[in-house]
């Protein structure tokens, strides 16, 4: 049976790092983020919605930070024997009410996710259940071998069962609404940061949480302020005004250049992730892997990347070699760039079975995120060179998600912005291209492949790296055979922030960073330094 425990020099960093006692100036931390945001931690799924989950709740495991793996939070240890999983829980744990964490807790987390069925609960399918051994010890037990199961775990904050029991709404049976209401606007977690309102368009203000049971370092904010959408003109201004600290991600390339000139500095994050442009296999002329492989082969891949480029060292992104960003199992080295081939792409196109003068391609782009029209008329451009006409349409995010639930509703182009939200490749891939998941934001491409899904099934379950390495090398393999979408470039999240912040997860050294996307936004680990 193997055995897990939390590293002695990362307990005694737990015992001593963060004992001090509140700085008497007040400080304000000010950053931004695509609208809009979801506290309800089970419903928690986008950029805005980890930031907020990652600060205000704990989750049993928490990626190692500066390198691989996790390690125990919540949990001090834990043992395994292959499908059952238990946890040894820390016995010095508050939730923000007072109550205190035990497994009931836990449990309590893991039935209401699998319950409500949204955001990220497909982590948990292979679980058949959590049951309290005692006041401190969980055990989970699987259907099946899963290899990514450890790492789901940073995707199962948990709540305090005590005052979600006292707040339940309306809703079928004895759990009612499960606390969705409550917990909407209200938070329930035992994190270093506290929710004192909440509006999921406009702001979220937290407040540290003086009883954490790590404590919160003295030079940590005292408050921050979650804004959403605000525009790039606005995020400029307020941040050369000194009104604003941290950009969101999506700036464009050049406002972002603009800011460093100015003395902003700029923050990073890699976070096992990628831009996909999404092509519908459901519908003609994309349902015809000719078709597709024709348009992958003549976008330019080249271009692309020099649309991201912020400076000569920094950029929002590098090359892609194939459907798996370079690091992960089953990625192509990164000397194996994709490039262009125009020549390739009109025997491709030759070999399709539609006429390219009887189709219009809809290609869209999200309206909250402006460098994706620029990517739509790059791709306008090198599709016309091969006689293929299309037309861009901005479409806004919520009209987005509604859209790609029906594939006949769902356009022929999407572009979206992917990471792997444990930063397993499964989390990565699985959403994307298992024929299970068709019909999400993440699956515009309404994909159905035996040879995927047996691909992404085998990576579920191999129990080695080795294993794990050659079946997702497999899915790589096939993929780039069928193109069911283009592999624009790996993802480097690049944010323009003022000098008033330290956030070393966000540095871009190494030995700093945790290999998960949102991870890098925990509070606790930043200083105000008020210059």
């Amino acid at each position: 049976m193997k055995r897990y425990k939390l590293p002695l020099a990362a307990a005694l960093l737990a015992a001593t790092v963060l004992t001090g006692t509140n700085a008497v100036a007040q400080t304000v931390l000010r950053l931004d983020e695509v609208a809009v945001g979801e506290l309800d931690p089970g419903k928690a799924s986008d950029y805005a919605d980890s930031i907020l989950m990652f600060n205000v709740y704990d989750t049993l495991v928490l990626p190692k930070q500066g390198g691989p793996g996790y390690v125990p939070h919540l949990a001090e240890s834990w043992e395994t024997d292959g499908n059952d999983y238990v946890f040894a829980l820390r016995d010095d744990v508050t939730f923000q009410s007072g109550n205190p964490m035990t497994a009931e807790d836990v449990v309590f987390s893991f039935d209401r996710m699998k319950a409500l069925g949204q955001g990220l609960s497909f982590l948990f399918e292979n679980v058949d259940a959590a049951e309290a051994v005692d006041e401190r010890t969980v055990r989970f037990k699987l259907s099946q071998p899963y290899s990514p199961f450890i790492a789901s775990l940073v995707r199962l904050p948990i709540i305090d069962k005590k005052l979600v029991m006292e707040n339940l709404g309306e809703g079928e049976g004895e759990m009612g609404d499960w606390g969705q209401t409550y917990l909407s606007a209200n938070s329930a977690g035992t994190g270093a940061y506290k929710v004192t309102s909440h509006n999921p368009q406009q702001e979220t203000v937290m407040e540290r949480n003086a009883d954490y049971f790590l404590g919160v370092p003295d030079a940590a904010p005292d408050t921050v302020r979650l804004r959403y959408g605000l525009e790039a003109a606005t995020v400029r201004t307020l941040i050369a005004q000194g009104e604003h600290d941290i950009s969101s991600q999506w700036l464009p390339p050049e406002v972002i250049k603009s800011l460093a000139a100015d003395g902003a500095q700029l923050l990073q994050e890699t976070g096992g992730g990628a831009f996909y442009i999404k092509m519908n296999t459901a519908k003609p002329p994309l349902d015809d892997a000719n078709c597709r492989l024709a348009l992958a082969n003549a976008y330019d891949y080249a271009a692309g990347i020099k649309m991201v480029a912020i400076t000569e060292d920094v950029a929002q992104g590098s090359p892609s070699t194939g459907a798996i960003p370079v690091g992960m199992y089953g990625a192509n080295p990164a000397s194996d760039i994709l490039e262009r081939n125009l020549e390739a792409a009109k025997q491709y196109l030759a070999d399709c079975k539609y006429d390219p003068s009887e189709f219009t391609l809809e290609i869209s782009w999200i309206g909250e995120v402006p460098l994706e029209e620029r990517f739509a008329l790059l791709m306008q451009a090198n599709f016309a060179e091969l006689g293929i006409k299309s037309e861009i349409r901005k479409v806004p995010w919520a009209l987005f998600t509604e859209q790609v639930t029906k594939p006949e509703n769902t356009p022929n182009i999407s572009q979206i912005f992917v990471n792997a939200v444990t930063g397993d490749p499964d989390t990565l891939l699985y959403p994307m291209y298992h024929s299970s998941a068709s019909g999400t934001w993440q699956s515009p491409e309404y994909l159905d492949d035996e040879q995927v899904d047996a691909a992404l099934e085998k990576g579920r379950t191999e129990t080695t790296a080795e294993g794990r390495e050659a079946a997702y090398a497999e899915f790589n393999d096939r993929l780039m055979e069928i193109a069911p979408s283009i592999y624009a470039y790996d993802r480097q999240s690049i944010f323009a922030a003022s000098n008033r912040v330290n956030a070393p997860a966000l540095s871009g050294d190494p030995a700093q960073a945790f290999g998960l996307d949102g991870m890098g936004f925990s509070f606790r680990l930043m200083e105000m330094t008020g210059e």
